[in-house]
């Protein structure tokens, strides 16, 4: 009894969480759009901000596991040198939910790649 109890109390967490995720975006939507932090005669264009770490494969995947497992082993070296192409106001853009994400994926890929160009 105990057993089905908690696979209840698992499901309704995840429908309330897939529920929410739902949600969230129709709410955004209604509100103003936050402020860039470039400049207006320069629109940020995030295809063209993640296209060098598109064409590189398992790339994307290597960072979204570092996001969200906040570990950074996955990421290998030609994803490094990838990241370091990325202008440094795309990042912002790009990763909007975690603003320490770029400082992070910086530090750890000056250990793997040394002389990495700093942004």
């Amino acid at each position: 009894m105990e057993n089905k109890a908690r696979t209840i109390a698992s499901l309704v967490l995840v429908v309330v969480l897939c529920a929410t995720g739902l949600i969230t975006p129709g709410v955004v939507a209604h509100e103003e759009p936050p402020q860039s932090k470039s400049p207006p005669s320069s629109p940020i264009d995030l295809e063209k901000c993640w296209s060098s770490l598109f064409n590189v494969h398992g790339c994307v995947l290597e960072l979204y596991k570092s996001v969200f497992s906040g570990k950074f082993g996955n990421v290998g070296i030609a994803c490094c040198k990838a990241y370091s192409t990325i202008d440094a106001n795309c990042w912002p853009h790009m990763f909007p939910l975690n603003p320490f994400f770029p400082h992070l994926l910086k530090d750890n890929c000056a250990h793997i790649v040394p002389n990495l160009p700093a942004h």
